[in-house]
């Protein structure tokens, strides 16, 4: 072979040799840079859930790290903008929050999770028509799911539009049958309305549909009580208390002992408001004082009647309730002078039937059957057709 024609052969290799190299660099590059995207989306994706994981865990400054560090690799998740806002509104930082939901909104108007928390952030903020405008688009986008319902329902309720709030759920509740929540804010509604017994009904289904639920039971406890049905009430709330080894609530401890003397078991009641008035909280608890004056009254327990009427004056003064139990304690004690002064100043600061009723009882008791007419008078002007004052008012002679 000639010097010349092998030299051909090997251009004509290396020429091959060469584009070939080319042709495959490209390949490379192409498919390097497909790659890199598609693992930079599943970092991304694996940061979002860590700092999902971390929000929910309640660690707010991780999450917001993991958060940025998805949005680094991939910032076109929607989801991620949203997170990164919920993220913001935990730390109580609404500006930055509204800044993550709003962008979120404008680049996929659709996005219920932006429009609900939006809703979360005004209503937050305290600017309810708007987070009722969100909310009502949260539900406009996702009929089926009733948490944008009963948010938009629960927001018309807090602006005092009671009768909208009902027509709103009513005209939804055909999707959400077997919905405890939706059934929870109607009985709510029906409280606020005055229907106790359909109240009690709903309240009743809502438990059916959600048995473990405390404040659907506390809720129809409420009800039960408004039906004077304390017996069951109180059934309710023992179970309640029984579930818990440290015990229930204060609210729910205080709604059994109110059951408690609703159903003349004055001493357990009074163990009750020993436990409401024992600690911290409940120094300032001026329910759990009458309670404890009330129930010591019953009983006859002077010290513990005493202490609550002491105690009610010094952090209520402005209520008549401590000067109530004073005049009782009085009254148990036979210092009618005293009791009937008491009973004067608590009018004066809440002029009630039931303290015309005790101040007229003690100026009977008194010999001032005139006053105590008159008194007894104007009870049934405060409470029109209570028999009690009637009964009263024929025992007073003229």
């Amino acid at each position: 072979m000639h010097q010349s024609t092998t030299v051909l052969i090997l251009a004509a290799g290396l020429t091959l040799v060469l584009s070939g190299c080319g042709s495959h660099g490209k390949y490379t590059a192409a498919h390097l840079s497909g790659a890199k995207l598609k693992m930079n989306a599943l970092k991304a994706a694996t940061e979002y859930q860590m700092a999902h994981q971390a929000f929910l865990a309640g660690d707010l400054n991780k999450a917001l790290r993991h958060i940025d560090h998805s949005l680094s690799l991939n910032s076109d998740v929607v989801k991620s903008h949203v997170l990164k806002g919920r993220i913001f509104l935990e730390k109580n930082d609404p500006e930055k929050a509204e800044a993550c939901f709003t962008y979120a909104q404008s680049e996929e108007p659709d996005n219920v999770e932006a429009a609900y928390f939006r809703g979360v952030l005004a209503e937050r903020v305290s600017r309810k028509e708007e987070a009722l405008a969100h909310y009502t688009k949260a539900a406009d986008l996702a009929p089926t799911d009733a948490q944008y319902c009963i948010a938009a329902a629960e927001m018309m309720i807090d602006l005092g539009r009671v009768p909208d709030a009902k027509v709103y759920l009513e005209q939804r509740e055909g999707g959400f049958v077997h919905n405890a929540g939706v059934k929870q804010v109607l009985g709510n509604i029906a409280m606020l309305t005055g229907d106790t017994a359909r109240a009690e009904v709903l309240f009743t289904e809502a438990r059916l549909l959600a048995p473990d639920d405390t404040i659907i039971r506390e809720c129809l406890v409420r009800a039960l009580m408004a039906n004077q049905k304390y017996a069951e009430a109180g059934a309710l709330l023992s179970a309640m208390n029984a579930e818990k080894p440290g015990g229930a609530g204060r609210d729910v401890m205080q709604l059994h002992a109110t059951c408690l003397m609703h159903t003349d078991r004055p001493v357990e009641a009074r163990e009750l408001y020993l436990k409401l008035t024992k600690d911290a909280a409940g120094q300032s608890d001026a329910e759990a004082w009458m309670g404890l004056g009330q129930s010591a009254f019953i009983l006859r327990d002077t010290a513990r009647l005493k202490l609550a009427a002491q105690r009610l004056i010094a952090i209520a003064p402005q209520s008549a309730d401590g000067y109530v139990l004073r005049g009782l304690l009085n009254r148990t004690n036979g210092e009618m002078q005293a009791a009937l002064n008491n009973f004067q100043q608590a009018v004066k600061m809440s002029r009630t039937a039931d303290n015309l009723m005790l101040l007229a009882m003690t100026q009977q008791d008194l010999g001032m059957t005139a006053q105590a007419r008159q008194t007894l008078r104007a009870a049934a002007e405060v409470r029109p057709g209570d028999a009690t004052a009637a009964r009263m008012l024929a025992t007073v002679p003229e």
